[in-house]
């Protein structure tokens, strides 16, 4: 209330002005001593007003300090910070929102939770089918939309051969033999699945099938925090997940946020490789240097190559994305990593998208980037 008693003074301000300007002048070409009197009293009036003005909307505008505030969620962190927002935005509350919406995200996507909407589905047998909410649809549909342009390099429906790999919820295993891996490639594929969107009902085709949304619930998340913080009257902000990001605005610093792009390489791991410098988009890396295991000496990656049913075995090592949505930038992350260098820079090219990547080039790191990333990459210093 009090930034509007502001904007009323002013406008009262601006009437009382009006009436300052026009009857002591009219009153001083007319003879007319009262109107002329009206100007000392309408100086004094127009003053407090604007002091009035000025009191509410100054104690009631924007504060720059950046508020801060994080917490645990999908197995990983999550952080905020934020600046520019209106008192009346209260931190407390901002907090119970963004928390909201992940427990939403994460009571219907995340597989590693037992109760979780997507754990039930990937538990039942062949030909039981389920109606899902629709954010788990939106999340599906687009999952299957990327799987398609990307010529299956992309796929959700992974999951068998990630627990096979001992990637997935239940950990290591045995080193699948050749046999293993083909019989569970039956349980792979968006052709799988019997999807109808427009009542959203989905079921398997194939016992043993299972989705992994791992590549895409984070970075919905953040997408969804996001357009909360926007409805709240946050204008500046940098939402995260576990390396999925959204930025809105400037920094506290009042430029672009800065984000890095680590090194992947074991002896100058969390050094900067790359700096981005980026507003209103969302960010994601993908690599295969987290999470891997190495056997008879030779490296192997969580992220599946769903064409063959075997890690990745190639020299891209890391991949940057840059876009509109944090949901799509880690997708797409995830689809070019698995594609290799090569096809990943021509995807990228082709389809117009931000993409920084990292391939290795006997001990060293080359660097390739798409023409649309250009204009978020700031140099670094040695």
């Amino acid at each position: 209330m009090i930034p509007e008693i502001g904007h009323y003074a002013l406008i009262l301000a601006l009437c009382v002005a009006v009436v300052q300007g026009t009857l002591p002048i009219y009153g001083a070409a007319v003879g007319n001593s009262s109107l002329m009197a009206v100007a000392r009293p309408a100086a004094r009036g127009q003053f407090l007003l604007v002091l009035l003005a000025f009191c509410c909307l100054a104690g009631c505008g924007f504060d720059d300090r950046p508020v801060t505030m994080g917490g645990a969620v999908f197995g990983t962190s999550w952080s905020l910070t934020y600046t520019n927002a209106s008192e009346v935005v209260d931190p407390t509350a901002v907090r119970a929102e963004i928390e909201s919406v992940f427990e939403l995200v994460n009571s219907s996507m995340n597989h590693y939770q037992p109760t979780s909407l997507i754990s039930r589905f990937n538990a039942l047998p062949a030909d039981a089918p389920v109606e899902v909410d629709w954010d788990f649809a939106y999340v599906l549909s687009t999952a299957l939309t990327l799987n398609e342009a990307t010529g299956g390099a992309y796929d959700v429906t992974v999951s068998a051969l990630s627990e096979l790999w001992g990637f997935g919820p239940e950990g290591p295993t045995r080193f699948p033999t050749p046999l293993a891996v083909t019989d569970a490639m039956r349980s792979v594929g968006g052709e799988q699945l019997s999807w109808q969107p427009e009542i959203r009902l989905l079921a398997k085709k194939v016992p043993g099938l299972a989705l992994d949304f791992s590549s895409l619930a984070k970075g919905y998340a953040v997408d969804l925090g996001a357009d909360a913080l926007d409805d709240a009257g946050v204008a500046q902000y940098m939402l995260e997940i576990g390396g999925e990001v959204r930025v809105r605005g400037l920094s506290p610093r009042g430029d672009a946020w800065r984000i890095a792009v680590e090194s992947p390489l074991a002896e100058t791991r969390g050094a900067v490789q790359a700096a981005l410098a980026v507003t209103d988009v969302g960010i994601a890396t993908s690599g295969d240097y987290r999470n891997f295991f190495e056997h008879e000496g030779r490296r192997y990656s969580h992220l599946i190559n769903p064409l063959t049913g075997y890690p990745i075995q190639h020299d891209l090592v890391s991949v940057t994305v840059v876009h509109g949505s944090a949901m799509m930038a880690d997708a797409w992350a995830t689809a070019l990593t698995v594609m290799g260098s090569t096809q990943a820079l021509a995807v990228a090219e082709q389809r117009d998208l931000a993409v920084y990547l990292l391939r290795r080039s006997g001990n060293e790191l080359e660097t390739l980037t798409s023409t649309s990333m250009t204009q978020w990459i700031e140099p670094v210093a040695p």
